[in-house]
């Protein structure tokens, strides 16, 4: 049995509510689940206190046992410091200018270079 430390939506439409549960991995997101390990609630300022709230004991019994988090609880148990935060990957290159327009910069930025000497 497979085990993952997941999140479950809840709350009104527009207004996302999440509990962090542990299930099995077969089971559905708002499906079965074993046990509440804490809640999430993105509506609330990043500073709030209740924006995340973890059972940091829960949360270290069910790691140690073998349940795997998911991206999104692994960031929050790494920012309470309960595992090591997950290596960023290196970002992708999409948001960059394309070759033509970097040679168009490129071009401009000799001009303005040769006509400001």
């Amino acid at each position: 049995m497979a085990l993952r430390l997941r999140l479950t939506r809840g709350g009104a439409k527009k207004r996302p509510f999440y509990r962090i549960i542990v299930a099995e991995s077969r089971s559905p997101r708002d499906g079965r689940f074993i046990e509440v390990l804490g809640t999430y609630n993105p509506m609330l300022a990043r500073d709030h206190p209740e924006r995340i709230v973890l059972k940091e004991e829960r949360l270290r019994h069910w790691l140690s046992v073998g349940a795997t988090p998911s991206d999104r609880v692994a960031k929050f148990c790494a920012d309470a410091g309960l595992i090591e935060p997950r290596p960023r990957p290196e970002q992708t290159k999409k948001p960059l200018p394309k070759a033509k327009a970097q040679a168009r910069l490129a071009e401009a930025a000799e001009a303005t270079g040769q006509a400001g000497a």
